[in-house]
């Protein structure tokens, strides 16, 4: 791929591309990126599931994001896990209960707000959660250290401004 001799910074979005020719160019390329997300997103899915599995067999991919929600103590009620997860509120006590079946999951006064109540992760949880992770981060690490570290920092700012 060749590249453009007037780059954009690599801080910012990339440059809008002016109306006229090389549209249609722009178009297959926003296309393609379609396509390549879409690609990735089903990749992504199949890891949550493998993961979820690696965690019990009966864990379901979303159930996994909201132990890891837990676990990592970003989101340790329901109204935070629904807000962070996007989901809705049934499908989050459905697997709350769930996690807490397998004993994954405590749900445990708040030291901070006696009259409340937050979820932790068990111990059990924790060392699954970690091979999880483990998993994962070794199949990333050995597609990304295919790439140099320029391309990684060229990729994590792309994902950062696209993500904004």
């Amino acid at each position: 791929m060749s590249a453009p001799t007037d780059e954009p910074a690599r801080t910012g979005a990339p440059a809008a591309a002016p109306d006229g020719p090389g549209t249609g160019d722009l178009d297959q390329a926003i296309s393609r990126v379609e396509h390549e997300l879409g690609r990735l997103f089903a990749r992504i899915r199949v890891s949550w599931r493998e993961a979820a599995t690696t965690v019990h067999p009966d864990l379901q991919p979303l159930g996994y994001q909201v132990l890891t929600s837990i676990a990592t103590g970003k989101a340790t009620s329901a109204g935070a896990i629904i807000e962070r997860l996007q989901t809705d509120k049934s499908a989050v006590s459905r697997h709350v209960r769930q996690l807490e079946e397998l004993g994954l999951v405590e749900s445990v006064r708040d030291p901070d707000d006696r009259r409340a109540r937050v979820l932790v992760a068990t111990k059990l949880a924790q060392e699954r959660v970690a091979i999880a992770r483990s998993h994962y981060e070794a199949r990333l690490g050995e597609r990304l250290r295919r790439w140099s570290a320029d391309d990684l920092d060229h990729f994590a700012e792309l994902l950062a401004a696209f993500g904004d």
